[in-house]
């Protein structure tokens, strides 16, 4: 290896003794202490009576399973941990999905947690099953799955609300669970399943489907039907152990490659099997020497108003996450609200786009170009989202804001390079698209705290409902009430606020996670090692470029 990249280090003019500076912390540390109660909260599963009724039966917590999996003092990054927030559904989605180093070799893992539902499949379980999937076919790393389930939650909502996980929509979904868990052995990366209890109907075919499979004595239950309805569909009386329990499979299905004396033993058997898996990363190992930012990592709780409508450099976010905070910037005096260079992260050498306002028409062409010389030279993409869009006016259609915004929406979606993004600030609009939002592939999106997620902000929403209301009322020569509009325009506002919140988007899964930005770098070096799984190739072409 080599030092990192010869640019000069960033200078940093972040005044961490402002009142403002001292105002954002505060903030931020209050929406981080939010968000480590709602972890806590996912933790502690189905709560402490669920928990002692598993302990009766000699069960681990889910947690706790695959912390004996891991190898010691190893990290695990947990992905869509705060799954469900804002429904009705417990916090975390009923499951344990991350990635961490077994054996040496890392992998995606995914745990159903028995103390919720009985490991139940929820929608949002599914959700999180079929990120698990992606993450192992995408970055090519094994997929290990503890699997405790009952199957499909059953439940269904009679009120209209909907709820529960039947009809024709959990047929395409879980159809397509066993359609890339086949894909993975297919791509030869290996599926390893370890059985802890009842794995019911859907819950069936994962080891169904898995090339490894651990059973265990007198605990694992596999069977496409449980003893009460192979009663209801064909009359014969059973029991678990006798139509599916563990020794059945070991000795009679075949089921089962592995036959464990208790969860401790099965954990240890799924260490044996990864570590025989011979596996290597077709990709380079980091190529810099790694030296941590020369700017404090503690200042970027003080970085992001809670009023994003504040500038932010995003200089300053990228020097507290760079090696040695070493930046070199492409076109630093044209398309300025656009900043883009390269750096290296724990050894990894990255190219980063950053949003220091609005897309202009300059900057769009400048991102274009930045992620082609990327593509060029496979260096893997990071997006650092804080921006309302693309500028509108008649001044930038006369510039071409359409044609150069898609050159750089374009360059992004036929890049083929790792991208990862994040959201420390706004993301609104066609933005999101250009700045490599969720829909465009990339290997892993996460948010601060901080991020608000939109079609727009809320004030532009309700001011252009409220415009066309007016212009309604005059086109029909009615009088327009003022009074009424002001309380519409407010209640506006506050639903687009509360819809646009970072908890309310990982609540739906359609990210990653909320990070606290000081573990920022962090996370993306644990991600820039995962993704050279795989080997890193940049796009051949790209689509027709308006010019």
């Amino acid at each position: 290896m080599k030092s990192p990249i010869l640019a000069p280090p960033l200078q940093s003019h972040l005044d961490t003794r402002s009142k403002d500076f001292e105002e954002n912390r505060v903030s931020m540390l209050e929406k981080i202490a939010e968000i480590d109660r709602l972890l806590d909260e996912a933790a502690a599963g189905g709560g402490a009576q669920a928990h002692e009724r598993l302990a009766k039966r000699g069960k681990l917590p889910a947690r706790e399973r695959v912390a004996m999996a891991l190898d010691p003092d190893s990290p695990f990054l947990e992905i869509s941990s705060l799954a469900a927030w804002g429904t009705d559904y417990h916090v975390g989605g009923g499951s344990v999905l991350g990635i961490g180093v077994i054996a040496g070799v890392e992998c995606v893992i995914f745990a159903n947690d028995p103390s919720v539902l009985g490991g139940a499949i929820t929608p949002h379980v599914g959700l999180k099953w079929s990120r698990a999937l992606e993450i192992a076919r995408d970055n090519r790393i094994p997929y290990v799955s503890f699997v405790e389930s009952a199957g499909a939650d059953l439940r269904v909502k009679t009120d209209g609300s909907g709820g529960g996980f039947l009809g024709a929509g959990h047929f395409a979904e879980t159809g397509r669970h066993f359609y890339e868990m086949i894909e993975l052995s297919k791509l030869e990366i290996p599926t390893v399943c370890v059985v802890f209890g009842s794995s019911t109907a859907g819950g069936a075919y994962q080891p169904g489907m898995s090339d490894y499979n651990i059973v265990i004595r007198e605990q694992s239950k596999v069977f496409l039907a449980g003893p009460p309805l192979v009663k209801m569909a064909t009359g014969e009386e059973s029991d678990d152990e006798s139509l599916g329990g563990a020794q059945l499979h070991a000795d009679q299905s075949g089921l089962a490659e592995y036959l464990a004396e208790d969860e401790r033993d099965a954990v240890r058997m799924c260490r044996e099997v990864v570590s025989h898996l011979n596996w290597t990363k077709q990709g380079a190992p980091p190529r810099f020497d790694v030296c941590e930012p020369i700017h404090d990592q503690e200042d970027l709780l003080g970085l992001m108003s809670p009023d994003l409508r504040r500038p932010v450099d995003v200089r300053e976010l990228i020097a507290r996450v760079v090696d040695g905070s070493r930046f070199e910037e492409m076109k630093p005096r044209w398309g300025s609200s656009l900043v883009c260079g390269w750096g290296s992260i724990h050894g990894y050498p990255i190219g980063i786009l950053g949003n220091n306002g609005v897309l202009y028409p300059d900057s769009a062409q400048k991102g274009a170009h930045f992620v082609q010389l990327c593509n060029q030279i496979d260096v893997p993409l990071l997006f650092l989202q804080n921006l309302t869009g693309f500028i509108v006016g008649s001044e930038f259609e006369r510039d071409g804001i359409i044609k150069k915004g898609s050159q750089l929406i374009n360059a992004v979606s036929n890049s083929t390079v790792p991208h990862f993004t994040v959201i420390f600030g706004a993301s609104y609009g066609a933005g999101t698209y250009a700045m490599s939002g969720r829909a465009f592939q990339n290997r892993f999106t996460f948010l601060w705290p901080s991020a608000k997620i939109a079609v727009m902000g809320g004030k532009q929403i309700a001011g252009v409902m409220s415009i066309v209301r007016r212009a309604r009322a005059a086109r029909k020569g009615e009088e327009f009430d003022e009074e009424e509009d002001r309380q519409i325009v407010e209640l506006v506002e506050a639903a687009q606020e509360q819809s646009s919140l970072a908890l309310t988007a990982t609540g739906a899964v359609s990210d990653d996670g909320i990070i606290d930005p000081r573990d920022t770098r962090t996370v993306l070096g644990i991600c820039l090692s995962v993704v050279r799984n795989r080997a890193i190739e940049g796009a051949q072409g790209y689509g027709v470029f308006r010019l």
